[in-house]
């Protein structure tokens, strides 16, 4: 093997080994979440307090964002060639999406505008009452089951 070549292979590897860093993504363990919510109400401004809260405020974020680009590729793929039965639920699915809020079909409805302290403090009372984790549940998934039981989407829509 030339000197060449063997510096090829050698950059190839970091390449490689630093591009599959890139890529991963560590979902957040409820425990950790607990530790920074924990303080909140002595010090919301603090480190921690800040953390807990732009946690939960980029959870609903991202709920509310997917939600509409789904609604939006759903209209989408109607749109292309509709009958009446599709156009229909096309108008339904607006009309969900108009009354209840973006995050409608992640089955949860914020509604009208909600401080958000008061989301993050419903939050944290769950994740306080957790006991025995042991690493096996996702912050996201206590976040996102707390925001179903809290503020549930009506679903007598007409």
């Amino acid at each position: 093997m030339t000197f060449r070549t063997s510096w090829c292979a050698i950059g190839t590897l970091i390449i490689s080994i630093a591009a599959s860093n890139v890529w991963a993504v560590e979902a957040l363990p409820t425990d950790e979440l607990i530790s920074h919510c924990a303080v909140y109400n002595e010090d919301p401004d603090g480190k921690d307090g800040i953390f807990c809260v732009r946690y939960i405020q980029g959870f609903i974020d991202g709920a509310v964002a997917t939600d509409e680009r789904v609604v939006d590729n759903v209209a989408d793929e109607y749109g292309r060639t509709e009958t009446p039965t599709e156009r229909a639920i096309r108008a339904r699915l607006g009309e969900r999406i108009e009354r209840y809020g973006s995050s409608y079909y992640a089955e949860f409805c914020l509604g009208e505008p909600l401080p958000l302290a008061e989301v993050v403090r419903k939050v944290i009372v769950d994740l306080l009452k957790l006991e025995n984790l042991d690493g096996r549940e996702l912050a996201r998934d206590v976040v996102y089951e707390t925001l179903r039981r809290e503020y549930p989407c009506k679903t007598n829509v007409r």
